[in-house]
C-alpha cells in the first residue's frame, strides 16, 4: 500500500494573509466617504479650471490657421470650440496658461489623496455587479488613467524634460479628452453622492464603503490629513507661481526652470525659452548681410535692420508668456508695425495674416501664422529693440515678432521672412 503523507496545516500568520481584494485588507481609519468627498469637490473646481484653460492654451496657437500652427492635424471633431484668438487684454495668455500650470501643480497632493482613499475599490470584487457597476469602473480606468497620463506629461513639459514618445501638443490633447470621458462619467455617477455625504453625513443605518471594517489605532485625524494635503498644495503653490512674478517670489519658484534662475543685468534681462546657441543661430546669421524678406501683392522688398530702424518706431508694453506657465511682466518693445509692413507688402487698408519665418533652421515653431487681428493690432511689432537697447541675441536680434497675448512661441526670433496674405 502507498504510503500516506501526514497533512501539513499553514502557520498561522499566512493562514491570516489578505489579499487587496480582501476589504480587511485596508486598515486605515483615515478612509471614509467623507474625507473622499471634500477631495473630490476640490478636485472637480480644479481639473475643471484645468481642462477650460487648456482648451484655451490650444485655442491661442490658432491651429486652424495653418498647418504649422496645428499639431494635431487629425483632431476632427475635438477641434469644434476653436475661435480666433483675440489679442486682448494683452495679458490674457499669460493669465489663462498661468492658471491652468499652477493650478495642475497645485492640485498633484490632492489627487493623489483621492487616488489613495479610494484604492481599495479598485480591487474589489468581483469586477462588476451590474451594468451601472461596470460603467463606473470603466469610468474609473478612463478617469485615473487618464489624471496620471495628463499630471505626468504636464510635470514633465513644465520641466522641459521630454521622456514621452511623440509630441507633447499631439499626446497632451488626446490625452485631455480621454479624462474627459471619464471625468464626465464619473462626475455624473458621484458627484450627488458626494453632496449628500457633505451636507448631511452617511444616513443612520448604512455602511461607510470606504471605511476600514478594521481600521487600526488613529494617530492621526481625518482633518489633520486633509490639513497636510493642503499644506502640501500650499507648498507647492509658493515654489512654483513666482516663475509668473519678478523679485523675490521669482526667487523661491524653485520648481519651475523659468523661475529662480536669474537671467543676468541689463535690458535685456528677462527669461527666454530658447537661446540663439541652442538653435544654432551664428554671428554671421545675425551680421551686417542679414536682411528681412517682406512678400506680398506689391512684390518682395528686403530691408537691412539700419533700413528698419529708420522706418516710424512704435512702442508697446507686452509681456512673454509660455506654454510652460512661465511669464516676464510687461517689458518695453519698440519696433515697426506689422500693420506697416503689411501695408509695404500691399495691403495698405486691411492688413491679412502673416506667415513668418526664422533664421533658426531646425526645432519646432521656426515658422509661425498669424491672424489678421493680430497684425491689425497697433501693438504687433517687428521688434528691434527691447527696454530701450537692441534685442540681445537670445531675445531675436536682429527682429522678433512680438504681438500682445500671443503664446510664446508665436513671437518669433530671429525673423527672416515675412509673408503677407492668405494662409
Amino acid at each position: 500500500m502507498p504510503e500516506r503523507r501526514p497533512t501539513r496545516t499553514l502557520p498561522g500568520a499566512l493562514r491570516s494573509l489578505r489579499t487587496p481584494a480582501d476589504p480587511g485588507f485596508w486598515r486605515s481609519p483615515v478612509r471614509g466617504a467623507r474625507f473622499t468627498a471634500v477631495l473630490g469637490v476640490v478636485l472637480l473646481a480644479g481639473l475643471t479650471l484645468l481642462f477650460v484653460t487648456g482648451l484655451l492654451s490650444y485655442a491661442a496657437y490658432n491651429p486652424d490657421l495653418n498647418p504649422v500652427n496645428d499639431k494635431t492635424p487629425g483632431k476632427g471633431l475635438l477641434g469644434f470650440y476653436l475661435f480666433s484668438w483675440p489679442t486682448g487684454p494683452h495679458w490674457l495668455y499669460r493669465l489663462t496658461q498661468g492658471l491652468h500650470v499652477t493650478v495642475g501643480i497645485v492640485l498633484v497632493p490632492v489627487l493623489l489623496a483621492k487616488l489613495w482613499s479610494v484604492i481599495p475599490r479598485l480591487f474589489a470584487l468581483p469586477p462588476a455587479r451590474s451594468v451601472g457597476h461596470a460603467l463606473e469602473r470603466l469610468s474609473l480606468l478612463l478617469l485615473i488613467g487618464g489624471a496620471l497620463f495628463q499630471f505626468i506629461t504636464g510635470l514633465l513639459n513644465i520641466q522641459l524634460d521630454y521622456l514621452f514618445p511623440g509630441s507633447f501638443y499631439t499626446l497632451h490633447f488626446y490625452g485631455a479628452w480621454v479624462f474627459l470621458a471619464g471625468f464626465v462619467t464619473h462626475t455624473v455617477l458621484k458627484a450627488p453622492q458626494a453632496v449628500r455625504v457633505l451636507r448631511n453625513g452617511i444616513p443612520r443605518g448604512e455602511p461607510d464603503t470606504l471605511a476600514a471594517p478594521d481600521p487600526l489605532p488613529a494617530t492621526l485625524s481625518r482633518r489633520g490629513a486633509l490639513a497636510m494635503v493642503g499644506a502640501g498644495s500650499l507648498l507647492l503653490l509658493i515654489t512654483s507661481a513666482g516663475r509668473s512674478f519678478d523679485g523675490p517670489l521669482r526667487r523661491i519658484a524653485l520648481l519651475t526652470p523659468r523661475g529662480g534662475t536669474d537671467p543676468g543685468p541689463g535690458p535685456n534681462a528677462f527669461q527666454v525659452n530658447k537661446t540663439a546657441a541652442a538653435v544654432r543661430i551664428t554671428p554671421a546669421d545675425t551680421g551686417e548681410r542679414w536682411r528681412l524678406t517682406v512678400r506680398g501683392p506689391a512684390g518682395e522688398f528686403r530691408f537691412s535692420r539700419a533700413e528698419l530702424l529708420a522706418m516710424e518706431q512704435h512702442s508697446a508694453a507686452l509681456p512673454i508668456a509660455c506654454v510652460e506657465g512661465w511669464s516676464t511682466s510687461d517689458q518695453q518693445w519698440r519696433g515697426v508695425r506689422l500693420s506697416d509692413l503689411a501695408a509695404l507688402a500691399g495691403f495698405p487698408d486691411r492688413p491679412p495674416g502673416v506667415f513668418v519665418e526664422s533664421l533658426q533652421r531646425g526645432g519646432s515653431f521656426r515658422k509661425a501664422a498669424l491672424r489678421d487681428n493680430q497684425v491689425r493690432d497697433g501693438r504687433s511689432l517687428l521688434a528691434l529693440e527691447v527696454n530701450g537697447a537692441p534685442l540681445s541675441p537670445d531675445h531675436g536680434y536682429p527682429a522678433r515678432i512680438i504681438v500682445p497675448a500671443a503664446p510664446g512661441v508665436l513671437n518669433t526670433k530671429w525673423v527672416e521672412i515675412l509673408t503677407f496674405g492668405e494662409l
